[in-house]
């Protein structure tokens, strides 16, 4: 793993370019800086940037906006996220821009608006795009209900900053023939491509190994075979770099692949310091003990 992702540096988010139309629990603003040392410093470079579990999908978005691959491919599970990027990479982005910005974001309007059936793929984007903004913390799951007083007390419309969605969503549009949208499980598409050499990927699962039950609250797709995923980045001819709570059974996990792992700090949306575990591939042979520092 090279030297920046060893950094206990805590990024300024604010100087990071905010890409995604979603607010997303765990989202990965804080790790761009990383990320653009680790795709540049990779033994061989990459030409394709694959994001099994892409939720917001910054990683996969700076990457396309910034050149550091030539292609990116983001893969979702989940129908509500994966139908925003199948509209925004579809002809249909354009009357998603136009919707967001004629809606009026009353409490009521929105009530209305999300027991509505969505009557198609572009529909059902519209209605994410809004519970994500104006739901408290962005939360798709069940259970997550509209945030009554929003940031800074300013009510239900806070976090609905619809010209700025649209200018996301046109930047977005703008670079769509170089990103690649696979609505599916990660893990296959992972095992699909293990024998390409020219391959990065970014994984960041959601956090349910050793017991952690935060991704059963945030996500509605949260079941992971975590060992399958150990093994298949094991397998993969590819790069990857993982992220992954900073947890001893994980820990153990990659000590059991001969992966290399670093502590590194981050600010949460509270801007409380946090602690976050990135994973790698070793690039010494394996030791019997330890994790290849």
């Amino acid at each position: 793993m090279s030297q920046p992702l060893l950094s206990d540096m805590i990024v300024n988010v604010a100087s990071v370019p905010h890409r995604s139309p979603f607010r997303y629990p765990g989202g990965k603003t804080w790790l761009i800086p990383r990320i653009r040392d680790w795709l540049r410093n990779l033994d061989k470079p990459a030409k394709e940037l694959i994001e099994p579990f892409a939720g917001g999908g910054i990683v996969g978005l700076t990457a396309a906006f910034e050149k550091l691959v030539c292609h990116v491919t983001l893969v979702e599970l989940d129908d509500q996220v994966a139908s925003v990027w199948q509209t925004i990479f579809s002809d249909d982005v354009d009357w998603l821009i136009t919707k967001i910005g004629d809606f009026d974001c009353t409490l009521d309007a929105v009530i209305e608006e999300i027991g509505k059936r969505p009557r198609s793929t572009r529909h059902k984007a519209f209605q994410t795009i809004l519970k994500n903004r104006t739901y408290h913390g962005g939360i798709l799951a069940p259970g997550s209900a509209p945030t009554k007083h929003g940031e800074n007390g300013k009510g239900i419309s806070s976090r609905w900053y619809p010209t700025t969605l649209q200018r996301r969503l046109r930047d977005i549009a703008s670079v769509r023939e170089q990103i690649s949208f696979i609505q599916g499980d990660g893990l296959d598409v992972m095992t699909h491509y293990e024998d390409r050499n020219d391959i990065a990927y970014f994984v960041d699962p959601p956090y349910t190994a050793a017991g952690k039950k935060a991704g059963r609250r945030l996500y509605n797709c949260f079941e992971l075979d975590h060992e399958r995923l150990f093994s298949i980045c094991e397998q993969a001819q590819g790069d990857f770099l993982m992220t992954y709570d900073d947890s001893e059974g994980v820990k153990k996990l990659a000590d059991i692949h001969h992966f290399e792992t670093a502590v590194v700090a981050m600010q949460n949306t509270h801007l409380a310091k946090m602690k976050e575990l990135l994973i790698g591939r070793n690039r010494e042979p394996p030791r019997p003990h330890g994790r290849g520092f």
